[in-house]
């Protein structure tokens, strides 16, 4: 197990964009959108168990079981 912190890489950002505030290991970073394919929430299958990931409408996005 890898027990070293999430590297931070700096980008230059367009207006209006967003910065993760860390990035995954191998680099990835996946937007909302590709997730939420223009819905307001989805579900998430994680083993056994269902978590529903909802887009607020202050622009959140809250995951829950």
């Amino acid at each position: 197990m890898n027990s070293q912190p999430a590297v931070l890489r700096p980008r230059v950002l367009t207006l209006g964009e967003h910065r993760p505030s860390r990035v995954a290991p191998d680099g990835q970073v996946l937007e909302s959108g590709a997730l939420l394919k223009g819905q307001r929430e989805v579900l998430i299958q994680h083993g056994d168990r269902v978590y529903r990931l909802r887009h607020t409408s202050n622009d959140k996005l809250i995951l829950t079981k």
